[in-house]
């Protein structure tokens, strides 16, 4: 993926993660409000039984530690020790004596909240409290650890989302990717036969127009078989994309013969090159130079540089092969404006066009990417070897056959 899609899939999966941590937040919220309520029910209820248990004793002293006794009795008052400032609540006992019923509340003091009950047992008023500071300090740090664990949770699971959404993502991101860049190949690699084809047809149109000299039988037949061979070219291409766009497939290596497939781009490229007024000419080795690898992929890439020279050049295009050691190398050159200064560096990257046609031409910068993909697959590389402002030369090196690598060594 290039990096285009690359921050395309960061975005989305920051979006996703995103709303996987809110999902988190929710559902953790959630589990949160029912846990907090559940315990602090369990804490009332043990404050009900406790002073359920308190207003039953008999003497104030057996009241247990935290809770805090009165019992009223014949004008006589018999209180816990220790009993804290607000308490007893007298309007409460008041109250239940003149026969009220059972009162509950609560009294504020000393920054103490505790629990009261007042009630009429056995002919007696007892008021217990007791008090709920540690039940409400036990709920306090119950809240914090549900805050941090979520904030905890929500933090991981933010990370984890954009991990795991990254890697859910990536396999459709690149198939994507994968489609765009065949669509983007397809259209490039089929323009240039196309054209080529066009050219051929209209060209052996206007020879079946003429009256003056009517076309021979010889001359068609040529014609037509050069438009067969364009269209056996465009099915190869197309097949060679495919298997190329499916990282599934294989490319079948064979034993190339890179001057005759030199030989042929140029051939299928004289057409373009005399409707443009250019010069296209083939030179370097005419002996066999081979390499190992696919006929077609080499040919599209010979093909690719010849068009991009076409589209630059004034006069000439040059197309050279050429063995240098263990290697056989691919030149054209053409004598357009050349390269820009540093252009080394990114011509070679998809959609980085780095050269103004002289016909102004749009152009998508794939032609160049597209050969170096193909030198990369073949174990070899491309470069620019041209000096700016002294027109354009491009060279692709791929090793040389085997044997034909160790002739050479034994030569």
């Amino acid at each position: 993926m290039n990096t285009r899609d690359e921050a395309e899939l960061r975005r989305a999966a920051r979006r996703l993660a995103a709303g996987f941590a809110a999902l988190m937040v929710v559902l953790l919220a959630i589990v949160g409000l029912l846990v907090y309520g559940l315990v602090a029910a369990s804490a009332a209820e043990s404050v009900r039984h406790t002073l359920d248990e308190a207003v039953r004793v008999r003497e104030a002293h057996q009241a247990p530690p935290g809770v805090y006794v009165v019992i009223y009795h014949d004008g006589a008052a018999e209180v816990s020790r220790d009993m804290p400032p607000g308490l007893p609540d007298v309007a409460a006992i008041e109250h239940v004596a003149l026969g009220s019923g059972p009162l509950e509340g609560r009294v504020e003091s000393g920054g103490h909240s505790y629990a009261v009950r007042t009630e009429l047992v056995g002919g007696r008023v007892v008021q217990a409290a007791v008090d709920e500071q540690e039940s409400q300090e036990e709920l306090q740090r119950l809240l914090l650890a549900l805050l941090l664990s979520g904030v905890a949770a929500a933090a991981v699971s933010a990370a984890a989302g954009v991990l795991m959404a990254r890697r859910a993502m990536r396999p459709m991101a690149e198939a994507l990717a994968m489609q765009r860049r065949f669509v983007a190949d397809a259209s490039h690699e089929l323009r240039t036969p196309l054209t080529v084809l066009s050219t051929r047809a209209q060209l052996l149109r206007r020879r079946l127009d003429r009256t003056d000299t009517p076309a021979t039988g010889p001359e068609v037949a040529g014609a037509v078989d050069g438009i067969v061979e364009d269209a056996r070219q465009l099915a190869e291409i197309l097949e060679d994309l495919l298997i190329s766009a499916d990282p599934r497939e294989t490319q079948s290596i064979e034993r190339v013969q890179l001057q005759a497939e030199a030989d042929a781009a140029v051939a299928a490229q004289q057409p373009e090159a005399a409707r443009r007024g250019l010069e296209l000419l083939r030179s370097g080795e005419r002996d066999a130079v081979s390499v190992d690898g696919s006929a077609v992929s080499l040919r599209r890439a010979v093909t690719a540089l010849i068009a991009n020279a076409l589209d630059h050049a004034r006069r000439t295009v040059r197309v050279e092969v050429q063995r240098q050691g263990r290697h056989a190398v691919v030149r054209v050159v053409d004598d357009g404006e050349g390269f820009p200064p540093g252009a080394e560096a990114w011509s070679f990257e998809r959609f980085a066009s780095s050269r103004t046609s002289e016909s102004g031409q749009r152009h998508y910068g794939l032609g160049l990417a597209l050969v170096a993909e193909i030198a990369v697959r073949h174990g070899g590389s491309v470069r620019i070897e041209s000096a700016a402002g002294q027109g354009a030369t491009v060279a692709m090196e791929l090793p040389l056959a085997r044997t034909s690598a160790t002739a050479d060594k034994d030569g």
